[in-house]
């Protein structure tokens, strides 16, 4: 490859405006649309995986505008009115082709690693946890705005209208917004709607939003969209070369391919489409108190009130009462809900509960997670009458004279009203009845049976 063609057309053709456009659009998104005000643990600045995650949920709108920056740059030839001149040189055309392909991707491939250098600078500053395992996810994303670009540039040398470049990049995007849809499913018991993946959403190359530091992409996730986008990217250099309609046929074969190995490559069953990161989920553990690798530079901060809150609960349930602490490492379908252990209290960084506490209201805070744990599949998902229970469970083990005004900040009047009520009937009963209350409620609890706050208030448990 000539290299100084190549500089000539990394300065005077569209490449150089597709990166701007890239980055520009990217780090614009990720700035001002969809950077959260609450603080989360899974932003895109926080950890390598979700940084990772959160900029390829951004190629539903990327991947479009470089695949229409690559139709535009397609009708180069036809605009100038050089095709005749270029067909009659000796120059192969695939060498021109060649040329054109790669300053178009190393463009988007700089701009993509642009956006993936702002995010890692600030995620150097926010974790201690350092690995490579993110580094899959983001080869794929930059992969993908090139095989975009370079299937955009096909299209529109092989169709050289006006219309062509909007009408692709509107094209993708129909089918990034489609694959996004699919992705809803509405579960038949509760009729609450989830999230599903399924063969058809994984040929976007756009990621979910990330909703757990431990959850990265599979491999074969990472196998089947590489051969997809592979496919699409010969196509895309085959049309840019093909001088005749039957070699313009004959070009679609690559993409085809490349989707029907794609389907064959990528994990049908849900489960295996976003799975726990080993590496990351390994516990580091103080005694009984548990955390997983991402967040071993918590620990100390955490052991200490951690284990008063093991402490404080022994005391008050004596051998029913959990004995170990540990972060949570399952994660369960939109479908399910969790299952907990009651000789081991699990929790999540992710809880709104636990996110920004330490000392007193860190063990506090533990004594109510534990106690009364959420049933939902989704961290920080908490009921108010779960919210109720776990208010009145943490005050009846501190010994509390009554529930805090913090726990019942979201509640309305009536409901602060009645925890105030099921705590003074509880705290009046002999203490041997008060234990048992809390007891078959939290056996209830953890087992995701009945209701939590009725059984304090002497009803059924969960």
């Amino acid at each position: 490859m000539n290299t100084r063609i190549l500089r000539i057309e990394l300065k005077r053709s569209v490449a150089p405006w597709a990166g701007v456009a890239v980055l520009t659009m990217t780090l614009a998104l990720l700035y001002l649309v969809f950077d959260e005000d609450v603080p989360t643990i899974t932003g895109w600045t926080d950890q390598w995986t979700s940084m990772a995650l959160e900029t390829r949920r951004l190629l539903n709108f990327v991947w479009p505008l470089a695949a229409g920056l690559g139709a535009l740059q397609g009708l180069r030839d036809h605009r100038s009115r050089a095709s005749e001149l270029f067909a009659s040189t000796p120059r192969p055309t695939s060498h021109r082709a060649a040329v054109l392909s790669a300053a178009m991707a190393i463009s988007l491939a700089a701009a993509f690693a642009a956006v993936v250098l702002v995010g890692g600078v600030q995620v150097l500053a926010n974790t201690s946890y350092t690995h490579l395992g993110w580094l899959p996810i983001s080869l794929v994303g930059a992969l993908t705005a090139v095989s975009g670009a370079v299937l955009g540039m096909g299209v529109g040398r092989a169709l050289p209208f006006l219309l062509t470049p909007p009408a692709v990049a509107v094209g993708m995007l129909v089918f990034t917004v489609l694959a996004d849809m699919s992705l809803t499913k509405v579960d038949a018991a509760t009729g609450i709607p989830g999230s599903e993946p399924n063969l058809f959403s994984l040929l976007s190359p756009a990621a979910q939003e990330a909703r757990d530091v431990l959850l990265t992409l599979s491999v074969p996730v990472h196998v089947g969209q590489t051969v997809w986008l592979c496919g699409m990217a010969a196509t895309g250099f085959a049309l840019l070369t093909a001088a005749s309609l039957r070699n313009r046929l004959v070009a679609l074969a690559p993409i085809l391919a490349g989707a029907v190995i794609a389907l064959l490559v990528l994990p049908s069953d849900p489960r295996q489409v976003y799975v726990v990161d080993k590496a990351a989920a390994r516990l580091v553990c103080d005694g009984p108190v548990c955390v997983t690798n991402t967040h071993q530079a918590r620990l100390d901060d955490f052991a200490s009130p951690a284990k008063d809150a093991l402490r404080m609960m022994g005391n008050a349930l004596g051998d029913q009462a959990p004995v170990s602490i540990r972060e949570n490492t399952e994660v369960w379908p939109d479908s399910s809900g969790p299952h907990w252990s009651r000789r081991t209290a699990h929790f999540d960084f992710e809880d709104d509960g636990l996110a920004a506490t330490e000392g007193k209201e860190l063990t506090r805070a533990l004594i109510a997670n534990s106690l009364v744990p959420r049933c939902s599949a989704y961290a920080g998902s908490v009921s108010s009458s779960d919210l109720s229970a776990q208010s009145v469970a943490a005050s009846w083990v501190l010994s509390e004279p009554e529930p805090q005004s913090s726990d019942m900040a979201y509640l309305s009047r009536d409901q602060q009203e009645e925890i105030r009520e099921v705590y003074r009937e509880l705290t009046g009963l002999p203490r041997a009845e008060q234990r048992s209350r809390v007891t078959t409620m939290y056996l209830g609890a953890v087992a995701c049976k009945g209701d939590p706050f009725a059984a304090l208030g002497g009803g059924a448990s969960r």
